[in-house]
Protein backbone atom coordinates (compact mmCIF):
# COMPACT_ATOMS: atom_id res chain seq x y z
CA UNK A 1 0.00 0.00 0.00
CA UNK A 2 3.20 2.28 0.21
CA UNK A 3 4.12 2.14 -3.07
CA UNK A 4 0.65 2.43 -4.18
CA UNK A 5 0.36 5.85 -1.92
CA UNK A 6 3.72 7.06 -2.70
CA UNK A 7 3.48 6.24 -6.42
CA UNK A 8 0.41 8.54 -6.62
CA UNK A 9 1.74 11.78 -4.88
CA UNK A 10 4.92 11.45 -7.09
CA UNK A 11 2.33 11.72 -9.97
CA UNK A 12 0.53 14.83 -8.39
CA UNK A 13 3.99 16.15 -7.68
CA UNK A 14 5.04 15.45 -11.07
CA UNK A 15 2.42 17.21 -12.50
CA UNK A 16 3.53 20.42 -10.42
CA UNK A 17 7.27 20.13 -10.31
CA UNK A 18 8.30 18.27 -13.36
CA UNK A 19 5.41 19.63 -15.85
CA UNK A 20 6.41 23.76 -14.67
CA UNK A 21 9.61 22.97 -15.75
CA UNK A 22 8.91 21.41 -19.00
CA UNK A 23 6.27 23.74 -19.56
CA UNK A 24 9.69 26.76 -19.31
CA UNK A 25 11.52 25.24 -21.27
CA UNK A 26 9.14 24.81 -24.07
CA UNK A 27 8.54 28.22 -23.84
CA UNK A 28 4.23 28.67 -23.08
CA UNK A 29 3.23 32.12 -23.88
CA UNK A 30 -0.50 33.47 -22.97
CA UNK A 31 -0.07 36.40 -24.88
CA UNK A 32 -0.05 34.41 -28.18
CA UNK A 33 -2.97 34.45 -30.16
CA UNK A 34 -4.34 31.16 -30.57
CA UNK A 35 -5.36 28.82 -33.85
CA UNK A 36 -9.22 28.56 -32.27
CA UNK A 37 -9.12 32.19 -33.13
CA UNK A 38 -6.76 32.84 -35.89
CA UNK A 39 -8.44 30.11 -37.93
CA UNK A 40 -11.89 29.81 -36.27
CA UNK A 41 -14.74 27.67 -38.26
CA UNK A 42 -17.22 26.39 -36.31
CA UNK A 43 -15.99 22.97 -36.80
CA UNK A 44 -12.47 21.91 -36.18
CA UNK A 45 -11.47 25.25 -34.90
CA UNK A 46 -13.66 26.29 -32.15
CA UNK A 47 -12.71 28.09 -29.12
CA UNK A 48 -13.69 25.91 -25.80
CA UNK A 49 -13.03 26.31 -21.61
CA UNK A 50 -9.60 24.52 -20.63
CA UNK A 51 -11.56 22.82 -18.16
CA UNK A 52 -13.81 20.83 -20.99
CA UNK A 53 -11.00 20.30 -23.81
CA UNK A 54 -9.23 18.68 -20.49
CA UNK A 55 -12.18 16.19 -20.56
CA UNK A 56 -12.22 15.52 -24.27
CA UNK A 57 -8.06 15.19 -24.06
CA UNK A 58 -8.47 12.91 -20.98
CA UNK A 59 -11.11 10.95 -22.60
CA UNK A 60 -9.59 10.62 -26.11
CA UNK A 61 -5.85 9.26 -25.05
CA UNK A 62 -7.62 7.14 -22.21
CA UNK A 63 -8.87 4.20 -24.50
CA UNK A 64 -8.48 0.69 -23.40
CA UNK A 65 -4.77 1.01 -22.79
CA UNK A 66 -4.57 2.13 -19.07
CA UNK A 67 -7.24 -0.23 -17.84
CA UNK A 68 -6.74 -3.75 -19.73
CA UNK A 69 -2.82 -2.91 -20.51
CA UNK A 70 -2.61 -1.95 -16.58
CA UNK A 71 -4.37 -5.07 -15.53
CA UNK A 72 -1.99 -7.41 -18.20
CA UNK A 73 0.98 -5.36 -17.49
CA UNK A 74 0.60 -6.25 -13.47
CA UNK A 75 1.58 -9.64 -14.12
CA UNK A 76 5.20 -8.43 -13.72
CA UNK A 77 4.38 -7.24 -10.35
CA UNK A 78 5.19 -3.80 -8.74
CA UNK A 79 8.12 -3.10 -11.69
CA UNK A 80 4.76 -2.10 -13.29
CA UNK A 81 4.69 0.67 -10.94
CA UNK A 82 7.66 2.12 -11.37
CA UNK A 83 7.26 2.37 -14.92
CA UNK A 84 4.10 4.05 -14.91
CA UNK A 85 5.39 6.66 -12.46
CA UNK A 86 8.50 7.29 -14.34
CA UNK A 87 7.50 6.47 -17.47
CA UNK A 88 4.26 9.37 -17.54
CA UNK A 89 6.20 12.11 -15.56
CA UNK A 90 9.38 11.78 -17.93
CA UNK A 91 8.44 10.18 -21.13
CA UNK A 92 4.63 10.21 -21.54
CA UNK A 93 3.23 13.43 -20.58
CA UNK A 94 6.40 15.54 -21.98
CA UNK A 95 5.83 13.67 -25.30
CA UNK A 96 2.41 14.88 -25.10
CA UNK A 97 2.77 18.30 -23.96
CA UNK A 98 5.39 19.31 -26.06
CA UNK A 99 3.96 17.73 -29.38
CA UNK A 100 0.57 19.47 -28.62
CA UNK A 101 2.18 22.67 -27.71
CA UNK A 102 3.96 22.02 -31.07
CA UNK A 103 0.83 21.81 -33.29
CA UNK A 104 -0.84 25.12 -31.21
CA UNK A 105 2.30 27.11 -32.08
CA UNK A 106 1.80 25.90 -36.07
CA UNK A 107 -2.03 26.75 -36.15
CA UNK A 108 -3.51 22.99 -34.94
CA UNK A 109 -1.33 20.94 -37.84
CA UNK A 110 -1.32 17.92 -37.40
CA UNK A 111 1.87 15.22 -36.07
CA UNK A 112 2.80 14.14 -39.45
CA UNK A 113 2.88 17.69 -40.84
CA UNK A 114 4.69 19.12 -38.31
CA UNK A 115 6.90 15.97 -38.52
CA UNK A 116 7.81 17.68 -41.90
CA UNK A 117 8.10 20.90 -40.90
CA UNK A 118 11.15 20.41 -38.95
CA UNK A 119 12.54 16.56 -40.08
CA UNK A 120 11.92 17.14 -44.11
CA UNK A 121 9.89 15.92 -46.62
CA UNK A 122 10.92 12.28 -46.24
CA UNK A 123 10.00 11.80 -42.58
CA UNK A 124 6.84 13.50 -43.01
CA UNK A 125 5.65 10.71 -45.66
CA UNK A 126 6.38 8.45 -43.49
CA UNK A 127 4.75 9.68 -40.79
CA UNK A 128 1.69 10.34 -42.74
CA UNK A 129 1.79 6.45 -43.60
CA UNK A 130 2.45 5.19 -40.52
CA UNK A 131 0.06 7.66 -38.26
CA UNK A 132 -2.88 7.12 -40.83
CA UNK A 133 -2.32 3.36 -40.10
CA UNK A 134 -1.85 3.60 -36.42
CA UNK A 135 -5.40 5.73 -36.42
CA UNK A 136 -7.44 2.71 -38.62
CA UNK A 137 -6.19 0.43 -36.00
CA UNK A 138 -7.40 2.32 -33.08
CA UNK A 139 -10.77 2.83 -34.46
CA UNK A 140 -10.93 -0.59 -35.05
CA UNK A 141 -9.44 -1.78 -31.79
CA UNK A 142 -11.70 0.23 -29.92
CA UNK A 143 -15.43 -0.82 -31.99
CA UNK A 144 -14.23 -4.29 -30.98
CA UNK A 145 -13.37 -4.10 -27.39
CA UNK A 146 -16.21 -1.90 -26.42
CA UNK A 147 -18.40 -4.20 -28.91
CA UNK A 148 -17.57 -7.32 -27.33
CA UNK A 149 -18.37 -6.39 -23.65
CA UNK A 150 -21.47 -4.49 -24.25
CA UNK A 151 -22.52 -7.89 -26.00
CA UNK A 152 -21.65 -9.66 -22.91
CA UNK A 153 -24.06 -7.19 -21.42
CA UNK A 154 -27.11 -7.59 -23.50
CA UNK A 155 -26.76 -11.75 -24.28
CA UNK A 156 -30.05 -11.99 -24.21
CA UNK A 157 -31.31 -9.32 -26.59
CA UNK A 158 -28.61 -7.50 -28.49
CA UNK A 159 -25.47 -9.50 -30.05
CA UNK A 160 -21.82 -8.31 -31.15
CA UNK A 161 -22.75 -7.61 -34.86
CA UNK A 162 -26.01 -4.91 -33.84
CA UNK A 163 -23.27 -2.76 -31.08
CA UNK A 164 -20.72 -3.11 -34.02
CA UNK A 165 -22.89 -1.55 -36.12
CA UNK A 166 -24.40 1.19 -33.52
CA UNK A 167 -20.34 2.01 -32.32
CA UNK A 168 -19.91 2.36 -36.17
CA UNK A 169 -22.61 4.60 -36.27
CA UNK A 170 -21.34 6.83 -33.81
CA UNK A 171 -17.91 6.85 -34.92
CA UNK A 172 -19.30 8.01 -38.49
CA UNK A 173 -21.74 11.31 -36.73
CA UNK A 174 -18.14 12.00 -34.36
CA UNK A 175 -15.99 12.28 -37.29
CA UNK A 176 -18.41 14.56 -39.34
CA UNK A 177 -20.27 16.74 -37.22
CA UNK A 178 -18.69 19.96 -35.63
CA UNK A 179 -16.57 18.70 -32.71
CA UNK A 180 -18.96 20.98 -29.89
CA UNK A 181 -22.29 19.53 -31.34
CA UNK A 182 -21.69 15.80 -31.04
CA UNK A 183 -18.53 15.27 -28.58
CA UNK A 184 -18.26 18.34 -26.93
CA UNK A 185 -21.93 16.97 -25.64
CA UNK A 186 -22.02 13.44 -24.91
CA UNK A 187 -17.93 13.69 -23.26
CA UNK A 188 -19.61 14.90 -19.69
CA UNK A 189 -21.40 11.62 -19.60
CA UNK A 190 -19.11 9.18 -20.62
CA UNK A 191 -16.28 10.95 -18.36
CA UNK A 192 -18.62 10.35 -15.40
CA UNK A 193 -18.74 6.92 -15.81
CA UNK A 194 -14.64 6.98 -16.19
CA UNK A 195 -13.77 8.79 -13.30
CA UNK A 196 -16.53 7.02 -11.07
CA UNK A 197 -15.07 3.90 -12.33
CA UNK A 198 -11.30 4.84 -11.73
CA UNK A 199 -12.36 6.94 -7.87
CA UNK A 200 -14.76 4.19 -6.63
CA UNK A 201 -11.56 1.40 -7.45
CA UNK A 202 -9.66 3.47 -5.43
CA UNK A 203 -11.38 4.33 -2.46
CA UNK A 204 -12.41 0.69 -2.81
CA UNK A 205 -8.45 -0.49 -2.42
CA UNK A 206 -8.29 1.04 0.87
CA UNK A 207 -11.55 -0.19 1.74
CA UNK A 208 -11.10 -3.79 1.03
CA UNK A 209 -6.92 -2.97 2.74
CA UNK A 210 -5.57 -4.83 -0.77
CA UNK A 211 -2.69 -6.66 -0.37
CA UNK A 212 -0.73 -4.27 -2.93
CA UNK A 213 2.85 -6.00 -3.22
CA UNK A 214 5.60 -3.54 -2.18
CA UNK A 215 7.88 -2.22 -4.92
CA UNK A 216 10.99 -3.19 -2.78
CA UNK A 217 14.51 -4.90 -3.62
CA UNK A 218 13.05 -8.65 -3.08
CA UNK A 219 10.01 -7.83 -5.16
CA UNK A 220 11.43 -5.96 -8.20
CA UNK A 221 11.77 -9.22 -10.25
CA UNK A 222 9.80 -10.40 -13.22
CA UNK A 223 6.81 -12.29 -11.91
CA UNK A 224 5.29 -13.31 -15.14
CA UNK A 225 4.82 -17.00 -15.11
CA UNK A 226 6.78 -17.33 -18.31
CA UNK A 227 9.37 -15.43 -17.59
CA UNK A 228 11.94 -16.12 -20.09
CA UNK A 229 8.61 -15.92 -23.01
CA UNK A 230 7.78 -12.59 -21.00
CA UNK A 231 10.88 -10.63 -20.35
CA UNK A 232 10.40 -7.32 -18.69
CA UNK A 233 12.40 -5.65 -20.93
CA UNK A 234 10.75 -4.82 -23.23
CA UNK A 235 7.33 -6.72 -22.60
CA UNK A 236 6.27 -4.44 -19.74
CA UNK A 237 7.48 -1.18 -21.87
CA UNK A 238 4.62 -2.63 -24.54
CA UNK A 239 2.00 -3.88 -22.45
CA UNK A 240 1.43 -0.80 -20.48
CA UNK A 241 1.56 1.86 -23.13
CA UNK A 242 -1.21 4.61 -22.89
CA UNK A 243 -0.65 4.20 -18.85
CA UNK A 244 3.03 5.64 -19.11
CA UNK A 245 3.53 6.96 -22.50
CA UNK A 246 1.83 6.61 -26.06
CA UNK A 247 2.13 7.80 -29.34
CA UNK A 248 -1.56 7.59 -30.05
CA UNK A 249 -2.07 10.78 -27.87
CA UNK A 250 0.12 13.08 -30.25
CA UNK A 251 -2.32 12.20 -32.85
CA UNK A 252 -4.82 13.17 -30.61
CA UNK A 253 -3.36 16.56 -29.05
CA UNK A 254 -3.97 18.69 -32.45
CA UNK A 255 -7.59 18.36 -31.90
CA UNK A 256 -7.77 20.34 -28.62
CA UNK A 257 -4.54 22.68 -29.86
CA UNK A 258 -7.34 23.80 -32.61
CA UNK A 259 -9.78 24.84 -29.86
CA UNK A 260 -7.62 25.91 -26.69
CA UNK A 261 -8.10 30.00 -26.36
CA UNK A 262 -4.08 30.64 -24.79
CA UNK A 263 -1.30 28.66 -24.11
CA UNK A 264 -0.66 28.95 -20.91
CA UNK A 265 -3.64 26.13 -20.11
CA UNK A 266 -1.63 23.66 -22.36
CA UNK A 267 0.26 22.10 -19.23
CA UNK A 268 -3.32 21.28 -17.79
CA UNK A 269 -4.35 19.90 -20.93
CA UNK A 270 -2.07 18.12 -22.19
CA UNK A 271 0.38 17.37 -19.01
CA UNK A 272 -2.11 16.90 -16.75
CA UNK A 273 -4.51 14.51 -18.97
CA UNK A 274 -1.34 12.09 -19.07
CA UNK A 275 -0.67 12.16 -15.21
CA UNK A 276 -4.69 11.70 -14.74
CA UNK A 277 -4.42 9.06 -17.38
CA UNK A 278 -1.49 7.70 -15.47
CA UNK A 279 -3.57 7.37 -12.09
CA UNK A 280 -6.55 5.43 -13.60
CA UNK A 281 -3.55 3.04 -14.32
CA UNK A 282 -1.84 2.60 -11.50
CA UNK A 283 -4.93 2.01 -9.97
CA UNK A 284 -6.15 -0.73 -11.91
CA UNK A 285 -2.69 -2.21 -11.97
CA UNK A 286 -2.76 -2.39 -8.13
CA UNK A 287 -6.34 -3.70 -8.15
CA UNK A 288 -5.66 -6.68 -10.01
CA UNK A 289 -2.15 -7.34 -8.34
CA UNK A 290 -4.07 -7.52 -5.14
CA UNK A 291 -7.87 -8.58 -5.59
CA UNK A 292 -6.96 -12.13 -6.65
CA UNK A 293 -4.52 -12.34 -3.13
CA UNK A 294 -1.34 -11.81 -5.22
CA UNK A 295 0.14 -11.61 -8.80
CA UNK A 296 0.23 -15.42 -8.89
CA UNK A 297 -3.62 -15.24 -8.08
CA UNK A 298 -4.02 -12.97 -11.07
CA UNK A 299 -2.19 -14.46 -13.41
CA UNK A 300 -3.98 -18.00 -12.89
CA UNK A 301 -7.18 -16.34 -13.13
CA UNK A 302 -6.21 -14.69 -16.29
CA UNK A 303 -5.11 -18.46 -17.78
CA UNK A 304 -8.31 -19.80 -16.65
CA UNK A 305 -10.16 -16.70 -18.65
CA UNK A 306 -8.26 -16.74 -22.10
CA UNK A 307 -6.08 -14.02 -20.77
CA UNK A 308 -8.89 -11.69 -20.96
CA UNK A 309 -8.45 -8.27 -19.20
CA UNK A 310 -12.38 -7.75 -19.70
CA UNK A 311 -12.81 -10.26 -17.72
CA UNK A 312 -10.87 -9.12 -14.49
CA UNK A 313 -12.25 -5.57 -15.08
CA UNK A 314 -15.77 -7.35 -14.89
CA UNK A 315 -14.81 -9.15 -11.69
CA UNK A 316 -13.42 -6.49 -9.89
CA UNK A 317 -15.57 -3.75 -10.37
CA UNK A 318 -19.04 -6.49 -9.38
CA UNK A 319 -17.01 -7.64 -6.21
CA UNK A 320 -15.97 -4.03 -4.81
CA UNK A 321 -18.34 -2.04 -5.82
CA UNK A 322 -21.83 -4.18 -6.00
CA UNK A 323 -24.15 -4.18 -9.12
CA UNK A 324 -25.25 -0.76 -9.60
CA UNK A 325 -21.49 0.40 -9.29
CA UNK A 326 -20.04 -2.37 -11.68
CA UNK A 327 -22.40 -1.72 -14.00
CA UNK A 328 -21.05 1.99 -13.62
CA UNK A 329 -17.87 1.31 -13.69
CA UNK A 330 -18.38 -1.17 -17.14
CA UNK A 331 -20.26 1.91 -18.69
CA UNK A 332 -16.89 3.86 -17.84
CA UNK A 333 -14.38 0.91 -19.37
CA UNK A 334 -16.68 0.84 -22.29
CA UNK A 335 -16.42 4.86 -22.36
CA UNK A 336 -12.47 4.90 -22.92
CA UNK A 337 -12.26 2.90 -25.73
CA UNK A 338 -15.01 4.54 -27.60
CA UNK A 339 -13.69 7.82 -26.93
CA UNK A 340 -10.98 7.29 -28.08
CA UNK A 341 -12.01 5.49 -31.69
CA UNK A 342 -14.29 8.25 -32.59
CA UNK A 343 -11.58 10.53 -32.09
CA UNK A 344 -9.14 8.42 -33.92
CA UNK A 345 -11.22 8.52 -37.00
CA UNK A 346 -11.70 12.11 -36.48
CA UNK A 347 -8.01 12.69 -36.69
CA UNK A 348 -7.52 11.10 -39.63
CA UNK A 349 -9.85 12.94 -41.53
CA UNK A 350 -8.26 15.51 -40.53
CA UNK A 351 -4.76 14.05 -41.13
CA UNK A 352 -5.96 13.22 -44.90
CA UNK A 353 -7.49 16.88 -45.06
CA UNK A 354 -4.01 18.28 -44.19
CA UNK A 355 -2.44 16.07 -46.69
CA UNK A 356 -4.32 17.04 -49.59
CA UNK A 357 -5.32 21.09 -48.08
CA UNK A 358 -8.44 19.95 -48.39
CA UNK A 359 -11.22 22.50 -46.75
CA UNK A 360 -13.64 20.93 -44.30
CA UNK A 361 -15.96 23.63 -43.41
CA UNK A 362 -18.36 22.00 -45.73
CA UNK A 363 -19.78 18.87 -44.28
CA UNK A 364 -19.83 17.03 -47.89
CA UNK A 365 -15.94 17.08 -47.82
CA UNK A 366 -15.56 15.92 -44.43
CA UNK A 367 -18.15 12.42 -45.95
CA UNK A 368 -15.69 12.15 -48.86
CA UNK A 369 -12.64 11.99 -47.05
CA UNK A 370 -14.25 9.73 -44.30
CA UNK A 371 -16.04 7.08 -46.47
CA UNK A 372 -12.62 5.57 -47.74
CA UNK A 373 -11.33 5.97 -44.07
CA UNK A 374 -14.46 3.83 -42.34
CA UNK A 375 -14.16 1.46 -45.25
CA UNK A 376 -10.78 0.28 -44.60
CA UNK A 377 -11.64 0.11 -41.13
CA UNK A 378 -14.47 -2.12 -41.69
CA UNK A 379 -12.40 -4.22 -43.51
CA UNK A 380 -9.55 -4.65 -41.29
CA UNK A 381 -12.15 -5.50 -38.44
CA UNK A 382 -12.54 -8.59 -40.49
CA UNK A 383 -9.09 -9.75 -38.73
CA UNK A 384 -8.32 -11.67 -35.43
CA UNK A 385 -9.16 -9.00 -32.64
CA UNK A 386 -5.82 -10.32 -30.72
CA UNK A 387 -3.78 -9.86 -33.87
CA UNK A 388 -4.72 -6.22 -34.76
CA UNK A 389 -3.99 -5.62 -30.91
CA UNK A 390 -0.46 -6.57 -31.19
CA UNK A 391 0.03 -4.52 -34.00
CA UNK A 392 -1.17 -1.65 -32.40
CA UNK A 393 0.62 -2.14 -29.54
CA UNK A 394 3.88 -1.81 -31.53
CA UNK A 395 2.80 0.71 -33.87
CA UNK A 396 1.45 2.75 -31.18
CA UNK A 397 4.68 2.76 -29.10
CA UNK A 398 7.45 2.98 -32.68
CA UNK A 399 5.18 6.54 -33.21
CA UNK A 400 5.99 7.56 -29.66
CA UNK A 401 9.70 6.90 -30.24
CA UNK A 402 9.14 9.14 -33.83
CA UNK A 403 7.14 11.58 -31.92
CA UNK A 404 9.93 11.83 -29.27
CA UNK A 405 12.97 12.31 -31.94
CA UNK A 406 10.86 14.54 -33.78
CA UNK A 407 10.63 16.75 -30.66
CA UNK A 408 14.47 16.49 -29.95
CA UNK A 409 15.20 17.95 -33.32
CA UNK A 410 13.08 20.54 -32.67
CA UNK A 411 14.01 21.70 -29.33
CA UNK A 412 17.86 21.54 -31.35
CA UNK A 413 16.87 23.90 -33.78
CA UNK A 414 14.80 26.30 -31.68
CA UNK A 415 18.30 26.56 -29.39
CA UNK A 416 16.29 24.61 -26.31
CA UNK A 417 17.17 21.95 -23.75
CA UNK A 418 16.93 18.81 -26.25
CA UNK A 419 18.07 16.52 -23.62
CA UNK A 420 13.99 16.07 -21.62
CA UNK A 421 13.22 14.24 -25.04
CA UNK A 422 16.40 13.20 -26.45
CA UNK A 423 16.85 10.36 -23.30
CA UNK A 424 13.22 9.02 -23.47
CA UNK A 425 13.68 8.76 -27.21
CA UNK A 426 16.54 6.53 -26.95
CA UNK A 427 14.83 4.77 -24.25
CA UNK A 428 11.75 4.14 -26.33
CA UNK A 429 13.78 3.43 -29.66
CA UNK A 430 15.58 0.49 -27.68
CA UNK A 431 12.30 -0.75 -26.35
CA UNK A 432 10.55 -0.95 -29.91
CA UNK A 433 13.08 -2.57 -32.18
CA UNK A 434 14.13 -4.91 -29.29
CA UNK A 435 10.38 -5.83 -29.71
CA UNK A 436 9.89 -6.29 -33.09
CA UNK A 437 13.07 -8.75 -32.97
CA UNK A 438 12.09 -11.21 -30.25
CA UNK A 439 7.77 -10.24 -30.66
CA UNK A 440 5.51 -13.09 -31.81
CA UNK A 441 4.48 -10.52 -34.66
CA UNK A 442 8.27 -9.48 -35.29
CA UNK A 443 10.85 -11.53 -36.32
CA UNK A 444 10.60 -13.91 -33.58
CA UNK A 445 14.58 -14.68 -33.38
CA UNK A 446 16.41 -14.88 -29.38
CA UNK A 447 16.12 -12.26 -26.77
CA UNK A 448 19.71 -11.78 -27.13
CA UNK A 449 19.77 -11.07 -30.55
CA UNK A 450 16.88 -8.54 -29.66
CA UNK A 451 19.03 -6.69 -26.87
CA UNK A 452 21.81 -6.69 -29.09
CA UNK A 453 20.60 -5.66 -32.29
CA UNK A 454 18.19 -2.69 -30.40
CA UNK A 455 21.50 -1.54 -28.42
CA UNK A 456 22.91 -1.04 -31.95
CA UNK A 457 20.26 0.68 -33.51
CA UNK A 458 19.54 2.99 -30.36
CA UNK A 459 23.53 3.84 -30.52
CA UNK A 460 23.50 4.20 -34.02
CA UNK A 461 20.93 6.75 -34.05
CA UNK A 462 22.45 8.76 -31.14
CA UNK A 463 25.90 8.92 -33.32
CA UNK A 464 23.94 10.14 -36.29
CA UNK A 465 21.95 12.68 -34.13
CA UNK A 466 24.94 13.57 -32.41
CA UNK A 467 26.93 14.27 -35.77
CA UNK A 468 23.82 16.14 -36.96
CA UNK A 469 23.34 18.55 -34.24
CA UNK A 470 27.35 19.14 -34.35
CA UNK A 471 27.23 20.18 -37.99
CA UNK A 472 24.07 22.79 -37.54
CA UNK A 473 25.48 24.58 -34.60
CA UNK A 474 28.74 24.78 -36.78
CA UNK A 475 26.82 25.85 -39.49
CA UNK A 476 24.69 28.73 -37.42
CA UNK A 477 28.11 30.15 -36.03
CA UNK A 478 28.96 29.95 -40.06
CA UNK A 479 25.99 32.24 -40.45
CA UNK A 480 26.14 34.44 -37.29
CA UNK A 481 30.14 35.60 -37.92
CA UNK A 482 29.56 36.33 -41.76
CA UNK A 483 26.55 38.21 -40.63
CA UNK A 484 28.85 39.99 -38.06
Amino acid sequence: MITFICSIVLLIGGYFIYGTFVEKQFGADGNRKTPAYESEDGVDYVPMSWSKIFLIQFLNIAGLGPIFGAVLGAVYGPSAFIWIVLGSIFGGATHDYISGMMSLRNNGMSLPEIAGRYMGNGFKQLMRAFTLMLMILVGVVFVAGPAKLLANMTPEVLDYTFWIITIFIYYILATILPIDKLIGRIYPFFGFALLFMAVGIGISIFIQGAPIPEASLSNLHNMNADPDKFPIFPMLFISIACGAISGFHATQSPLMARCLKNEKQGRRVFYGAMIAEAIVALIWAAAAMSFFGNVGGLQQFLADNGNNAAVVVDKISHSWLGKFGGLLAIIGVIAAPITSGDTAFRSARLIVADFLKYKQKKVINRIILSAPIFIAGFFILQVNFDVIWRYFAWSNQTLAAFTLWMITIYFVRMNKNYWITLLPALFMTMVTTTYLIVAPEGFRLPLNYGYAIGFITTTSLLLCFAYWATKLRKTESIKVNSED
